[in-house]
């Protein structure tokens, strides 16, 4: 029995020196960061940081940037040309003379310069489709913006909400570390009077121990929460930031039908309005590649004048004298084109069956997030009840654990089970709350209805 109390002893002492050297180095960290106080990001900052600087947000808005140049070429493929071309040349050889009857050598230089100008007046209304494709594009490239920056809220609160509940963890974690230490104190003096045996002191000191653990682990993993905020708000990781938590109340659990979420939804998701945009831009594509097999009407002018060294007029007089314009209308009629027509036509069919396929997916995608996102919010909301009835049992069953431990009719092992059985609860508890808060405040994301300039995360 001695043996093995003193087994339990060194294992207990063992535990104790390994959370004791992990909590020290926690304590240093923590003094160093009071120390040096980071820079404070409040939860609406931190959405005005990430509407700035998330990567994926700068990708979309550049794409809807090169949508806009593409509608601006279309346009302007509607306008005329403009062309000022110039070029001259040196001539080298020899002029027999039938004067003189000599032959002599001449060098000449020659100058010409002129302007033109051409029109498409048809061509099968390829350009008009063309435009029209790329309007629609336009469209769909600034409603994926409309998303990505929903998308990039969405990930803020997450992870804010993520930071909340690692708070609120480790707040358990603590008050359980210091209930235990507080028995652990009452059973060493219960044992110094010879109430209680020393083996009831060396496990005590091992839930102690354990507990320390667990803040420890608590504690890593609101830091790993910190630390994915920093990377979606693209921060300095090397800098230190005092990230504010919002104050979260709990709220009475609001009511939802799956219909009329789906349908509105389906009614107010840019991405799903994104898709039906490409649709409709693959449809011009069609019209615009079986402009392919109709002619091309073109109108061009021109105006110009040449300068020759080989006369003695001078340079402003033959300019004068040698201009002249043309105008001139061309008509291209497509006889055979190797079938560049026909396999472009049948291309753009392609494309436009599967922008109809995407359409059709991500619908579908859309109705099972919107009901996923409902089933979770039913969960939690049972997920809370069912806790909050866990913890108050098990707040029961500790206090009378702890009144029959200490008039000695129960033993230290029931009164162990009966608080980790409240710590879990507690912890249950935290994490139904905040994942209840998260999909009430963020069902309007998997609706399309989030506006992300006024976003909250509960009732403040």
């Amino acid at each position: 029995m001695r043996a093995m109390n003193g087994k339990l002893a060194a294992l207990t002492l063992a535990l104790m020196m390994a959370v004791g050297g992990m909590t020290q180095v926690q304590a240093e960290g923590a003094a160093g960061d009071t120390a040096s106080a980071g820079t404070p990001i409040t939860f609406e900052d931190a959405v005005q940081i990430a509407l700035k600087q998330n990567i994926t947000l700068a990708q979309a808005q550049n794409a809807a940037a090169s949508d806009a140049a593409t509608v601006r070429g279309a346009k302007l493929s509607f306008l005329p040309n403009l062309q000022l071309s110039t070029s001259g040349s040196q001539s080298y050889g020899r002029n027999f003379s039938e004067t003189t009857g000599d032959v002599l050598n001449r060098n000449n230089q020659q100058l010409n310069a002129g302007i033109s100008s051409s029109v498409t007046l048809f061509n099968g209304l390829q350009n008009v489709a063309t435009l029209h494709e790329a309007e629609k594009n336009q469209d769909a490239g600034n409603l994926d913006l409309t998303r990505a920056k929903q998308t990039t809220v969405f990930t803020v609160a997450s992870n804010y909400l993520s930071i909340i509940t690692a708070q609120e963890q480790l707040k358990v974690q603590q008050e359980n570390l210091a209930s235990l230490q507080a028995q652990e104190d009452q059973i060493k003096k219960m044992v110094d009077a010879g109430a209680r045996a020393i083996s009831d002191l060396y496990t005590q000191q091992a839930s102690t121990a354990a507990a320390k653990l667990a803040v420890v682990n608590a504690q890593h993993a609101l830091e790993l929460g910190k630390v994915d905020l920093i990377q979606t708000l693209r921060l300095d990781p090397n800098a230190t930031y005092d990230f504010i938590a919002p104050t979260v109340n709990d709220t009475s659990a609001a009511q939802y039908n799956l219909d009329s979420l789906t349908a509105q939804a389906y009614a107010q998701r840019a991405d799903l309005a994104a898709e039906s945009a490409r649709v409709d831009a693959s449809a011009q594509g069609v019209k615009a590649a079986n402009a392919g097999w109709w002619p091309t009407v073109s109108l061009s002018a021109g105006y110009n004048s040449a300068y020759t060294s080989a006369t003695n007029l001078p340079f402003i007089s033959q300019f004068d004298q040698q201009r002249g314009g043309s105008i001139s209308i061309g008509v291209s009629i497509p006889i055979f084109d190797r079938g560049q027509t026909s396999v472009d036509a049948q291309k753009a069919k392609i494309q436009e069956d599967n922008a109809k396929l995407a359409l059709d997916a991500q619908k579908q995608e859309v109705a099972l997030e919107v009901k996923r996102a409902y089933l979770d919010f039913q969960s939690a909301g049972e997920q809370l009840s069912a806790a909050q009835s866990q913890l108050t049992a098990s707040n029961l069953a500790v206090t009378t654990s702890q009144q029959r431990y200490n008039a000695g009719a129960g033993t230290l092992v029931e009164l162990t089970q009966a608080q980790a059985a409240q710590v879990q609860a507690a912890s249950a508890v935290v994490n139904a709350r905040y994942s209840l808060v998260f999909q009430q405040a963020l069902m309007s994301y998997y609706t399309g209805e989030m506006n992300p300039a006024q976003v909250k995360l509960g009732a403040a």
